[in-house]
């Protein structure tokens, strides 16, 4: 039966040590001794032994501890078979628990309330059950471990009884007699000899029983025996190191049920666990050293600790390294929980390109240092190069060991500001990709629990790193890629000044579908574009280079705005249903200083006219491009000299924390503010200063102020946001000229005579013979093919600009004669003699146009 409940480690030492006591008790004496270790064991309220009378067919109490004679003479004498614990134990052979019923079966046998019996047969050498082992207990029945003791000490004894047919059981007299104390003799003897200290207190504390361990924690017997134990405690100075340990002894009396405790003893600093047994005239103290088991346990839980600490740092840094996308990032999350747990004060990633070292971040030193290092060959003797060729970690605990390890960089601890390392091999798929270093400001030694962690942690750094390092050369070559296809500079045109700015988003890798550009029109006039094509990656930025390319061929047609995007939406609607973009289209004409613009999908400009407040002119947007069913519609604003006309894609005023309405109100205070003058705004700009390198540099300001009150650099932006500004300039009423032709052959005459003349005043006579030349052919062509009225206008700017216009579509095309041909070389002529020439239509007809540089 001892067998089949496991008995704890600590229960099966005190059951070993009671046996070896036990060794030469018989009779009487051996079932007192088994009946009150039973008892302590249980932590129970009393006991009984029960053997088989000589007939078999009672049970006779002939031992019990701790229960009066009212109880006890109840259990004198039982049948086999009645139905109670013992007698359930005797005929099934195998343990019985029963709480208690008053009055069970009219025997007297009866508990009190509340408690219960649990009962173990003592079987003999034979097999046979010869009684039974019981112990009272409360009501709730007794664990595994009671069963277990029960079990052990009851099978330790049984074969120790004599047959009962040959010494019949002598009966519980329940008093005098050998039925409940053990024989002072060969007990005391056991006793003496326990390797657990053990000592006894009578009722007034009084100290009447010393082994020999117990002399090594009270002092010597003959010292003891006699006086109290707080006399002993008091001359130990145990009451100053455990001042709450007398009180524990008064309450386990006052109990009068067994208990136990853990104290750290204070003459040896050993730990003992004190089991506290009342017993009729005192109380019986057992103390077992368990001081090894105590740091068993402790090195245990330090472990488990470690492992769980272990484990969460891991976790931890898992957790980071997985938000972490950039270098920086990922150096940051390992400086942050990393560093301190070791009380490291530095963190380098060293990556081998080549055959050089190169830094790739760093955390904790000077910047002087790591650009020192940075691009040092790796055939130097170094720890990082140890470390790359073997692929084992380097610790290094002193500035000593360093020196004469590396003597070659014996100066690079004073540089560096460091007295200890770990270098860390960087491994990915079982390729070295560098070095990781960790470091620390003073000598330190890492034991092997911290070796093995940062061992264990040096492979999710790895693999964070590479991938940050891949992920940083993706994101750069994307915004290379991104930036390539925006304009590299914007061309620089009389009717308006501009400055731009691409912001690509801050978080992701892929590039944005933002764009903007400024192109040159004829007759002085500019067109000026922003679009945003919806989505990110190659393929969004890729439609964004074909619509860009779409734009500048339409305008080179001349399109209107609104017949521009109606034929950019028809090709948008060829790219796939899935694609959408949003574009404004915006044609400023300085003659009239009026700007007409369409818009897909887009929000509106801002405008600002000299001492006027922002606004945000036109219609409710149409769709977007892929989206829209055209016509689009229009709109016009009058901006006079020195206006700012403000484009910009939704990136910049509408983020997940802001909507585009309230991001628009953002823009228009800051361009008030701007636009206020000194004293108040960003930076107090200059927007209305019209001298040519003054007036580039504040709108330039302006762009850079704009960015960064709208999108501050900390809160980053999670899509690309691009900016467009360009203030107008008027052309004057003096550097125009406008002249109806007389119909037929004469106009060419007199076209000729009004350039000649009106060159003269604008002091340009040297573009005169190429200007006539140029107007010859123009009106020719004119009143040959087209029809009237034709009319004749000259522009003074960047350049001189000659414009016939007449009432006829047909468009004039450059035809290559033959040697032989008398005509169809007119256009050939204009073509070589300016500098740029085309058509375009108005609503009267069409317009021929050529354009001449002005010296």
């Amino acid at each position: 039966m001892a067998g089949q409940i496991p008995v704890d480690e600590a229960v099966a030492a005190r059951l070993r040590l009671i046996v070896k006591a036990g060794e030469e008790l018989r009779g009487a004496d051996l079932l007192s001794f088994v009946l009150e270790h039973a008892v302590t064991e249980c932590g129970g309220l009393g006991g009984m032994v029960h053997l088989r009378g000589p007939g078999g067919r009672e049970l006779l109490l002939t031992t019990a501890h701790g229960l009066v004679r009212t109880i006890a003479g109840g259990w004198a004498e039982i049948e086999v078979g009645n139905g109670t614990a013992p007698s359930l134990a005797v005929t099934r052979g195998l343990p019985a628990w029963l709480p208690a019923r008053p009055g069970e079966d009219g025997t007297g046998a009866v508990l009190p309330a509340g408690t219960g019996l649990l009962a173990v047969p003592l079987t003999g050498t034979d097999g046979t059950v010869a009684g039974a082992l019981s112990v009272l207990a409360t009501a709730e029945e007794p664990g595994p471990g009671c069963r277990a003791a029960l079990a052990e000490l009851a099978g330790w004894t049984g074969p120790r009884l004599p047959d009962p047919r040959e010494s019949p059981p002598e009966p519980w007299r329940g008093g005098g007699g050998p039925e409940h104390r053990i024989a002072p003799d060969s007990v005391s003897r056991a006793l003496w000899h326990m390797s657990d200290a053990f000592f006894a207190v009578d009722a007034q504390w009084r100290i009447t029983f010393v082994n020999v361990e117990a002399e090594r924690l009270l002092g010597a017997s003959h010292a003891l025996l006699g006086h109290t134990l707080w006399e002993a405690f008091t001359r130990l100075g145990v009451d100053i190191a455990e001042p709450g340990l007398p009180a524990r002894y008064r309450r386990a009396a006052e109990a009068g049920a067994p208990s136990g405790f853990e104290v750290r003893w204070p003459t040896n600093q050993r730990w003992y666990y004190m089991r506290l047994v009342p017993v009729p005239d005192g109380l019986a103290v057992y103390a077992a050293d368990i001081t090894e088991t105590r740091a068993r346990e402790e090195e245990r839980a330090t472990a488990e600790r470690a492992a769980a600490e272990r484990g969460a740092r891991i976790g931890e840094l898992t957790d980071a390294l997985a938000q972490a996308l950039t270098m920086r990032e990922v150096v940051t999350a390992i400086a942050d929980r990393v560093l301190p747990p070791f009380g490291a004060s530095g963190f380098v990633v060293q990556l081998i390109e080549g055959s050089q070292i190169q830094v790739a971040g760093g955390v904790g030193y000077p910047q002087s240092f790591l650009e020192a290092i940075d691009g040092s060959p790796i055939s130097d003797l170094s720890a990082v190069s140890e470390v790359y060729h073997t692929g084992a970690p380097v610790f290094i605990d002193s500035v000593e060991e360093f020196t004469r390890r590396y003597p070659t960089q014996a100066d690079r601890p004073f540089s560096a500001r460091k007295a200890a390392w770990a270098f860390l091999p960087l491994v990915v798929s079982g390729r070295d990709i560098g070095c990781s270093v960790i470091s620390f400001a003073e000598p330190r030694h890492l034991t092997g629990e911290e070796r093995a962690l940062l061992n264990a942690l040096s492979g999710l750094m790895a693999q964070a790193i590479e991938r940050a390092r891949l992920y940083d050369m993706e994101h750069t070559r994307a915004k290379e890629l991104q930036r390539g296809l925006l304009p590299r500079t914007l061309p620089a045109v009389h009717a308006v000044t501009t400055a731009a700015r691409y912001l690509p988003a801050s978080e992701g890798v892929e590039v944005g579908g933002d764009w903007y550009d400024v192109i040159p029109l004829s007759g002085a006039r500019v067109a000026l574009v922003i679009g945003d094509v919806m989505g990110h990656g190659l393929s969004e930025a890729a439609t964004m280079g074909r619509l860009r390319t779409a734009v500048h061929t339409l305008a080179d047609l001349e399109f209107p705005p609104a017949e521009l995007l109606t034929r950019l939406n028809d090709l948008v609607s060829d790219f796939g249903d899935s694609l959408y973009a949003t574009c404004l289209y915006a044609v400023y004409d300085p003659v009239t200083a009026t700007c007409s613009y369409a818009r897909a999908g887009h929000p509106p400009p801002a405008v600002i006219r000299p001492g006027e407040p922002v606004r945000f002119p036109g219609h409710a947007p149409d769709p977007p491009l892929g989206a829209a069913r055209p016509p689009f519609e229009t709109t016009e604003v009058s901006l006079p000299e020195g206006s700012l006309l403000v484009l910009y894609t939704d990136g910049l005023v509408e983020s997940a924390a802001r909507d585009i309405d309230r991001g628009m109100e953002h823009l228009a205070r800051t361009l008030t503010a701007a636009a206020s003058g000194p004293g108040s705004g960003p930076g107090a700009l200059h927007i209305w200063r019209k001298e040519a390198r003054g007036e580039s540099a504040s709108l330039e300001r302006l762009c850079d102020d704009l960015l960064a009150e709208l999108v501050p650099e900390k809160q980053g932006t999670a899509d690309d946001a691009a900016l467009l500004i360009a203030r107008t300039h008027a052309i004057a009423p003096d550097d125009i000229a406008t002249w109806p032709l007389s119909p037929g052959p004469v106009a060419a005459g007199e076209a000729r005579d009004h350039v000649r003349e009106q060159l003269l005043r604008w002091e340009l006579a040297p573009l005169t013979t190429t200007a006539e030349l140029l107007v010859s052919e123009l009106v020719g062509n004119a009143v040959r093919h087209g029809k009237g009225p034709v009319e004749l206008r000259l522009l003074r700017g960047d350049g001189l600009i000659c414009e016939v216009s007449d009432g006829s579509l047909t468009t004039p095309r450059i035809r290559h004669a033959s040697e032989t041909d008398e005509g169809g070389r007119g256009l050939q002529l204009v073509s070589a003699l300016s500098h740029r020439w085309g058509t375009r239509y108005t609503a009267a007809g069409k317009c021929i146009w050529t354009e001449q540089r002005v010296p």
